[in-house]
């Protein structure tokens, strides 16, 4: 699949011009990095990566390039819109547990959720991995996570690079990111110009940390050896290891579904910086978002967070989503049209319990975002 550096030649010259000999000359494979572990990589990846497609995927995995044909016949004038982002510190958790199967889906997540939040359908998507020592079985986890969920997505992997960079990352560390482009129609491109007084709340429900605030999570939770192992916390039925490791919903579906029923004025992907700081990017000037934290039920990670830490309510706004990792900004009279439209959504992507939750309104006022429980 991936692209990756190549070595510019096995022979070289001595500083005098006189050729090296065999016996002393300096290899690629003596400086850390193994082609032929890429090779056999990029070998177990390719079909992984190219059951992500789409139609217009013209030339995908093996090139130099991925081509993708831009048919927005459709569209009087449309709108590239582009994202890019990483899976953050999940990744040490991911690494301490030596489980790579779900931070691939943490990534398209991050990527695609974000420009769904203008109305953007994604197109396709690139990854980038960098790892101290290439492992062919801990690659391929990786890219089918990332395969997984652009199929989730309905977005087309359209290439990627795979990079070993010894002697500046450890044997089996590595780093992931992406990027996704998608499409809008210009004016039907969502946003805080669109949202008044009157207008909904309507909460997408995350059933974990998703990929934010992993530093913070990781100190207060992560303290002791073999942590991982333990019950997420007392009475839980899974370890803290699984609990951790939970893949991030990818709502793109959900969203896409939600817009086209004509009611939605704007989207939050609610990310670091919790649903306050990222809400607030979507509320016009003379509008105050207020949301109902009694609307919807908390998972109990937060709150072992919390009570472990301790870290206070108010760092814990700042930080995490509290259990919502999508808001759309709704008309009043289409709240019917966009709870129904996102639960046939989540049902048809397999997303079990996918639901649209009324948490809040948009009320006159300064511009912000106030949290409390009515």
């Amino acid at each position: 699949m991936e692209g990756r550096e190549r070595p510019v030649g096995s022979e070289g010259s001595g500083g005098s011009g006189s050729p090296v000999s065999s016996e002393n000359s300096v290899s690629y494979a003596g400086s850390g990095v193994n082609l032929e572990a890429a090779d056999q990589a990029v070998s177990r990846i390719a079909a992984i990566a190219r059951s992500a497609t789409r139609p217009e995927v013209v030339d995908g995995i093996g090139g130099f390039g991925g081509s993708f044909a831009l048919n927005v016949a459709r569209m009087e004038s449309p709108l590239l819109v582009a994202s890019t982002d990483g899976v953050g510190t999940k990744l040490a958790v991911a690494h301490a547990a030596r489980r790579y199967d779900t931070v691939g889906l943490d990534l398209v997540a991050m990527c695609v959720d974000d420009i769904v939040c203008v109305g953007a359908e994604p197109l396709f998507m690139l990854d980038y991995i960098a790892t101290g020592r290439l492992e062919p079985d801990q690659i391929e986890l990786l890219v089918a996570g990332i395969a997984k969920g652009c199929a989730q997505a309905g977005c087309a992997l359209l290439g990627g690079e795979l990079a070993e960079h010894p002697g500046e990352m450890e044997p089996g560390k590595f780093d992931m990111a992406g990027f996704a482009v998608g499409v809008v129609e210009s004016a039907a491109r969502l946003g805080p110009n669109r949202v008044r007084a009157g207008d909904v709340l309507v909460g997408l429900p995350s059933p974990g940390l998703r990929s934010n605030g992993f530093s913070l999570a990781r100190r207060v939770l992560l303290g002791e050896p073999g942590a991982l192992e333990r019950k997420a916390w007392s009475g839980a039925d899974h370890s803290l290891g699984d609990e951790m490791l939970k893949p991030s919903l990818i709502y793109a579906p959900a969203v896409l579904a939600a817009v086209r029923t004509g009611s939605v004025h704007a989207a939050a992907h609610i990310t670091g910086g919790g649903i306050a700081g990222n809400l607030s990017r979507v509320i016009p000037d003379g509008c105050t978002a207020v949301v109902d934290r009694a609307s919807w039920t908390e998972p109990e990670i937060f709150e072992e967070i919390r009570r472990l830490g301790p870290v206070d309510d108010s760092e814990m706004q700042k930080v995490f989503n509290l259990g919502i990792g999508m808001i759309l900004v709704v008309a009043p009279e289409g709240v019917g049209a966009v709870v129904s439209a996102v639960t046939q959504a989540g049902a048809g992507s397999g997303i079990s319990g996918l639901v649209g939750l009324i948490v809040g309104e948009v009320q006159p006022g300064a511009h912000g975002v106030r949290l409390e429980r009515a």
